[in-house]
């Protein structure tokens, strides 16, 4: 069987791609076609269309999605998660020099940016901060982070949608003061000497839901291949012995793109923080594998509820079981069980 899988240009997108090229999808006569999409909202939309059989995707997104919150509304299931964290947020180097740091806790750097935040929304120039997408864990942590430090994103920050290939060129540029972003563009924007990441997400939310494998409700009864693949693949990346290999494979100009040590660090969690070399260093900071893969439906009870602290939806049961249903640990079980 061929499927033609989409994913955005991330090191979260490393289960599809190690399941293409290293033969786990082959083991279960499949062929993927990986189709690399510039943004979420393309891939959205060409998952919607049906240009594409499933995609790695945001989870909330995917939610969002299914309840015809963003996009058209597409009925979509998810039998599988691929990653847990990921994310960081960085800020321009003005703007870290700036907030003045004591140190890198969160809530210290969260105080510090608040700081700044308010002070320029006073001068009538409030800080411009990228995100990915609305419907994202990104936009949820920006409002934790915000939130950590006494400030209110919506009243004293401009908030933009950048896709992620793009964001760290829009913080080059000075278009935005600062994103949040998963891994590689983070550490990009480092490496080219012009951003500091502030905060690991992984530390912000520890174990927060990111990406998930989204297909249409339809092809729910014949997943299992497609999970047992992406399972194996994920469990593969997750070998810190396969590190080395990992990156090399994700650095290729089809995927990612970028330096294989970048993504090195990033798979490790050695995360380089200043363009001075400064490091903090957290293993859960991107986590693949047996600790990421069934697909929980508390965590679409955390997107809800972070969606309506952003006021994008209001509350109902009815959505909340709507949301929950999207998420399905019985594909996944059933998958791995036979």
């Amino acid at each position: 069987m061929r499927l033609a899988l989409g994913y955005v240009p991330l090191v979260d997108a490393a289960s599809l791609i190690a399941a293409a090229e290293l033969g786990f999808a082959r083991a279960e006569g499949l062929t993927l076609d990986l189709v690399r999409e510039p943004s979420w909202a393309t891939l959205r939309d060409k998952l919607a269309v049906g240009h594409l059989d499933g995609a790695h995707i945001l989870a909330p997104l995917a939610i969002a999605s299914t309840l015809g919150l963003s996009g058209p509304q597409t009925r979509l299931c998810v039998p599988m998660a691929l990653n847990l964290n990921g994310n960081a947020v960085t800020v321009s180097r003005p703007l870290w020099d700036a907030m003045e740091a004591a140190d890198d806790e969160v809530d210290t750097v969260a105080a510090a940016f608040a700081r700044i935040a308010r002070r320029r929304a006073r001068e009538g120039r409030p800080l411009t901060l990228g995100t990915v997408h609305p419907f994202s864990s990104h936009t949820y942590q920006l409002r934790i982070f915000a939130e950590r430090g006494g400030l209110d994103l919506d009243t004293d920050t401009r908030l933009v949608v950048i896709p992620p290939p793009q964001i760290a060129e829009a913080l080059r540029r000075e278009l935005v003061d600062g994103f949040c972003v998963g891994s590689p563009w983070n550490s990009v924007a480092v490496a080219e000497g012009y951003g500091r990441i502030a905060v690991l997400c992984s530390e912000l939310v520890p174990g927060c839901p990111e990406k998930v494998l989204a297909l249409p409700e339809s092809e729910a009864p014949r997943c299992a291949p497609l999970v047992r693949a992406l399972d194996r693949a994920g469990r593969w990346c997750a070998d810190p012995g396969n590190g080395v290999e990992l990156a090399a494979l994700l650095a290729r100009e089809a995927y990612l793109g970028t330096s294989a040590p970048i993504l090195a660090r990033a798979i490790t969690g050695d995360v380089v923080v200043d363009p001075g070399g400064r490091r903090r260093r957290d293993p859960h900071f991107a986590l693949f594998g047996e600790a990421a893969h069934r697909p929980d439906p508390a965590h679409a009870d955390w997107f809800i509820d972070q969606a309506q602290r952003a006021g994008q939806l209001a509350s109902s049961d009815d959505l909340l079981a709507d949301a929950r249903a999207v998420y399905r640990p019985d594909l996944f079980d059933a998958a791995l069980s036979g």
